[in-house]
Order: structure tokens, then sequence, then C-alpha cells
């Protein structure tokens, strides 16, 4: 006996040829009934003796429609929307396949494509994650969570500005704050100098996956540790950083700068902080009062602050290194700058040896190979040439004034991916380097886009003058 399948109109059709066979219902009823013809109805009769209740049931249930677009298609649609709008929800992407490939499908249609292939989810589907609470740690120093809050922290009165936060996860307290002008590299070695030489060193820290922590791509510079320069350094120190997945995974320190957003702001405001150097020298005095009042008492009273060893550099560790290998001339670049070793009898035997480049966020830059120093002069390629008073000359004089006015539309830039300086003092690289673009700065020139002399009118103009003079002239 096999099963049939029906719907409630195929049952109702089924309901009123049985009263047809049983003489219950005349044909013409049944046909006023269903909303069919009387040929109609006899065309059901016959199906009926023929294949039983079987021959009522619709015989393009389970078979593809007539309309269906082909798997071509589909797959083509289906793969231009993961190589270009993965993100996007069903409606806005049929609208972009529309207007730049002049694809035409509709919405429910793509919808129900997208939630088949897995790159889409309705909201009904979707669940909500559950970060359930997770204890302290036991000791003092166990794990140190670390993070960047971005705020005006000194509202109308100053820049909008990061404070670097070192909190103890299983007390609470606050155990080190600076203020800065961004989360960079040499802001956080900074931070973390101080807080190792108070404290110690911490089993762990705990951060987000800010690009000083991790990296976000793969090191063209360094392929073997990926390590960042921030990592690096505690990796010399044998300090292990963990970087957590959610901003509720480090809730700590997530709700303590919620905390700092309201009281520190007002204290600052009441004693009419407005620099970053007022606010670093004032965050003990806040620090001591705020673990007064929040703090907590570690379940286990051992402290796990490591001392440091004796092989180990503070200063030395907390610094961007990067390896460069010397010239036959005893030269090296970094950061397009040209460092030329002294001749010494060390040096000469450096040729074609890797050395390492050490740049201090206090501004100081060393060379060091296998820990001996190496003294140097620079020669900065950045550095404009001064020109001399351009002589008249009825050829040469407005060439050389065109000449003059497109170099000055040159941006002088350091590397494209070099180390942002905003939180490193009195360094030598002082031709701007691009880097300080974090949204805190000015950068000294107007919005918008770049001037493009090769098509200013003006430079144009000056330039076909001359050219006509040179032309008058021959």
């Amino acid at each position: 006996m096999s099963l049939i399948t029906m719907s409630q109109h195929e049952l109702n059709r089924l309901e009123a040829i049985q009263k047809i066979r049983n003489r219950r219902l005349s044909v013409v009823d049944a046909a006023r009934l269903l909303s069919l013809s009387r040929s109609q109805v006899h065309r059901l009769l016959q199906a009926y003796e023929r294949d039983g209740a079987a021959g009522l049931v619709s015989g393009k249930r389970g078979r593809p429609s007539n309309r269906r677009h082909s798997e071509e298609f589909r797959n083509a649609v289906l793969d231009l929307v993961r190589e270009r709008y993965h993100d996007f929800g069903p409606t806005l992407a049929r609208e972009k396949l529309l207007e730049l490939h002049q694809i035409a499908v509709g919405k429910e249609t793509l919808r129900q494509w997208m939630t088949e292939a897995g790159i889409w989810t309705s909201r009904r589907e979707r669940k909500q994650r559950l970060f359930q609470p997770r204890g302290r740690r036991d000791c003092f120093g166990e794990l140190i969570q670390i993070d960047g809050s971005h705020h005006w922290w000194f509202e109308n009165r100053g820049p909008k500005c990061a404070l670097l936060v070192y909190i103890d996860d299983a007390t609470g307290k606050l155990l080190h704050l600076r203020f800065a002008l961004s989360e960079n590299t040499f802001d956080y070695l900074q931070a973390t100098k101080a807080y190792l030489e108070q404290w110690g060193k911490p089993l762990a820290f705990y951060s987000d996956k800010h690009g000083v922590f991790r990296t976000t791509h793969a090191s063209e510079t360094d392929r073997t540790s990926g390590l960042t320069q921030f990592g690096r350094a505690l990796y010399e120190l044998n300090i292990d950083i963990i970087c957590a997945n959610t901003p509720q995974a480090k809730g700590r320190v997530e709700r303590a700068n919620r905390t700092l957003q309201d009281r520190l702001v007002k204290e600052l405001r009441l004693r009419g902080i407005n620099m970053l150097e007022e606010a670093n020298a004032f965050a003990p005095e806040f620090i001591a009062d705020f673990n007064g009042r929040f703090g907590k008492e570690p379940r286990n009273p051992k402290d796990m602050h490591r001392p440091l060893a004796a092989h180990e550099n503070l200063d030395g560790a907390m610094c961007r290194k990067e390896v460069r290998t010397v010239s036959q001339a005893l030269t090296l670049r970094y950061e397009k700058v040209i460092f030329i070793l002294d001749p010494t009898d060390y040096a000469k035997t450096l040729p074609r040896q890797k050395v390492i480049v050490c740049d201090y966020p206090d501004g100081r830059l060393e060379i060091v190979h296998e820990g001996t120093l190496l003294p140097y002069r620079t020669f900065d390629t950045l550095r404009s040439v001064h020109r001399t008073r351009v002589v008249e000359n009825k050829r040469l004089g407005d060439i050389l004034s065109v000449v003059a006015a497109m170099q000055e539309g040159r941006e002088q830039n350091r590397r494209r991916h070099g180390p942002s300086r905003a939180g490193q003092k009195d360094h030598m690289f002082g031709i701007p380097d691009g880097s300080v673009s974090n949204g805190y700065q000015k950068r000294g020139r107007k919005p918008g886009r770049r001037t493009d002399f090769t098509n200013d009118p003006e430079v144009n103009a000056r330039r076909q003058k001359a050219l006509a003079r040179m032309q008058a002239a021959e």
C-alpha cells in the first residue's frame, strides 16, 4: 500500500468524485461545487477509475517548474554574489546585480538561493550569541587586560585622544593609565615599560585584535615569527599575549572604560586639565582613588608578577627592531635615510652581515650587531636641496619656475607601511611621514584630493608661455 500526498484542494475533488460514484451527487452539482466544467469533472472521473486517488494528484508535483532558472545561471549569480556581495542582503544584492551587471532575478528567488548556499541567514534563524560570565583569575598579576579607549577625555577643551588602560583580572584594579594621541606601538611600548618597572612581569596580557597586538596580514619583512613589534617585545621578556575574539571576552576592561569615561572625564574637568602631559601626571592619583573604591581582594593572595631576569634588557626590548643588511660601503637604509657606519675595525668586518636597527620611543636610534653598538652618521634622502637663485636667462627662467612650482606640489613621505610616530618624541624623521593620519592631528594641508600639478591650468598656462618664448627666441 503506497502513501499518497494530497493537498486540501485535491481532497475536496476526491470527496466530490466519490459522492458522484455513490450517486449522492450529480455531475452538474459537482462541477458547480468545484468551479469546474462538466467535461473536466468527467475527465477526473476517468482518471479516478483508471489510477484511483493517485489520478487526482497534480502531475507537476515534485517536478521543477517550467519557469525555473537554469543551474548555470544560478551558479553564475551565486559566484558573483560570493565574490563581490558576500555581506549584502538579498534586497541590496539584487539591486546591485541589476544596476551593475544587468542581471534580473527575483528578490525572494535570490534570498532562497543565498540561504541554500549558506551566504545569507534570515533574522528569524539567527541565534543571538550568548556570552556567559567568566570567573576572575585567582591571583594578582596572573592576567592583565589591556585596551585603548578613544574618547573626548578633555571634552571641548582639548583634542580627542586614547586612554591606554591596564587592569588586573583578579582584583579589577587599575594598574596603569596613559593618555596618548592614538593606539600606536610606541605609546604601548612606553606604557608597558612603565608598567613593568612598577609591578614586574605578569604571566600574560589579554587584549583585542588591534594591529598593535596581532598581525592582520602576512608580514613581508618577517615571515617566520608573525609577531608584531609589541608581541616581539613581550616574547623577549617571556610574557605571553592573548587576543580575545570578542569585546565581551574582555569585559573587565570594557566595563572599566565605561566607568572611566564618566568619572575620569569629570575629574579632569574639575581640575582644569586640558593637555596629555597634565593628564598623565594626574593618572597615579586617580588610580589610587579608583582602586580604593572598586578594587577587590584576590581569592589567592599570591602575587604572580615576576622580576626581570638578569639577561633581560627592558629598555632594549621596548623598542621597534628591524633587520638590515650592511652594504660593501658600510651603509644601510631605514625609513629612506642612509646610515653610514663609521669605518672602525669592527665595522669593516660587517659587509653583507645582518644588523638590527633599534628605534626607541624616546627618539633614540641605535644600530646593533651581536650586542655591539655601531656609531654612524646619516644622510636623509628626502631632505630637499636648497637651490641657488635662478640666473636670468631668456630660455631657462620660465622653465625653471615651472619646474619649481611642480616640485613644491610634491609631498615627501616616508615608507607607506612605516611606523606611526604619533607616540614618539624627538626622532630624526622630521619630514612628514604620512603616518599621523589618525584623525586627532591635522595634516597641514587642505582637505580633499591633492592638487595634480600636471593638470593645473595655471601651471600649464605658464608652461605654454615659457615654450612660446623659447620658440620666439630661437
